[in-house]
């Protein structure tokens, strides 16, 4: 699990938006390779990633410190 948090409030899925782009940029990967699977609505979301790179998983730990 990895923790985002933005400032936008959570309206119209603005919130999510801004978690989506904040992911994809400290990923160093493009907003559309990110796709919200489940939590559209609630504070804890499941997010897929498209055609990851090899090195996705050395990325995410890199963030999780």
């Amino acid at each position: 699990m990895l923790g985002v948090w933005v400032q936008q409030r959570a309206v119209d899925g603005k919130a999510t938006e801004a978690a989506l782009s904040a992911l994809a940029d400290a990923l160093g990967l493009r907003r559309r390779s990110l796709r919200l699977v489940a939590g559209e609505r609630a504070r804890v979301k499941i997010v897929e990633v498209s055609d990851p790179p090899a090195d996705l998983a050395e990325r995410l730990a890199r963030l999780a410190g």
